[in-house]
């Protein structure tokens, strides 16, 4: 059986093909907090750097993750912190 992570990971792949993407669960971070559940798995950090969100907007592209990602939501994914980017937006930055 895989973890949120993995799945998380799995979708974004599969959605933007050559993208660089990190996952990392936060959940720890979140204890206490509201969606946060005794075995984790509900908070994370995600950076994807993928050619797939040129033209679109910062709300366009959260959009688009969100809706990726939610069969994931549904069971039991509370938060994540997105960092969407270009490849161009990505060297910019640093």
């Amino acid at each position: 059986m895989s973890t949120r992570a993995e799945r998380i990971e799995d979708a974004l792949r599969a959605a933007y093909p050559g993208a660089a993407i990190r996952v990392v669960d936060d959940s720890d971070r979140h204890a206490g907090h509201a969606g946060a559940r005794p075995g984790g798995e509900t908070h994370y950090n995600v950076l994807v750097v993928a050619e797939g969100f040129a033209g679109l907007t910062r709300v366009a592209r959260s959009r688009a993750v969100h809706a990726l990602l939610a069969t994931e939501f549904a069971g039991g994914l509370h938060a994540l912190s997105l960092t969407l980017r270009t490849p161009e937006e990505a060297a910019r930055a640093g």
